[in-house]
């Protein structure tokens, strides 16, 4: 399981994201994973996944009780064509499955994400609360 890593108060996200995704430590087989973009501004952070032929069907987002996102893909390519009279001498791309888990940050309003799909792409949208601003408050020393 990942867990996030706070190395600087200004700019966790980048590092949280980067090591949550960084896939350097897995061998490498003839198999590539979707590429996966990671953005925020005020409001929000946005997920998108790259995933060409994809159609809404083949995804399946959830969020768990402890906070985890996991995006699954699974993706059949089963059109026969009797009337043709050529077939595949190399077929890679028939069936392709993916599967990601996410460890989200503690602002995000999980009631509230919304995911869709275009052109290919899974767009997540993780809101993200609005932090009321941290009061300083005096301890009368006794």
């Amino acid at each position: 399981m990942l867990y996030p890593v706070l190395r600087d108060m200004n700019n966790w996200l980048d590092n949280d994201f980067d090591d949550m995704l960084n896939t350097s430590w897995m061998p490498r087989m003839n198999v590539t994973a979707p590429a996966i973009n990671v953005k925020e501004n005020d409001k929000e952070y946005e997920i998108e996944l790259a995933a060409p032929g994809t159609t809404k069907d083949d995804f399946k987002v959830n969020v768990d009780k402890d906070g985890n996102l996991t995006i699954k893909m699974e993706h059949k390519d089963e059109k026969k064509d009797e009337n043709k009279k050529e077939h595949y001498l190399r077929r890679e791309f028939s069936y392709s499955n993916y599967e990601q888990a996410l460890t989200l940050p503690e602002d995000v309003e999980k009631d509230k994400i919304e995911a869709k799909v275009n052109n290919g792409v899974l767009h997540i949208t993780l809101p993200r609360t609005q932090k009321a601003e941290k009061e300083t408050k005096r301890i009368e020393v006794a």
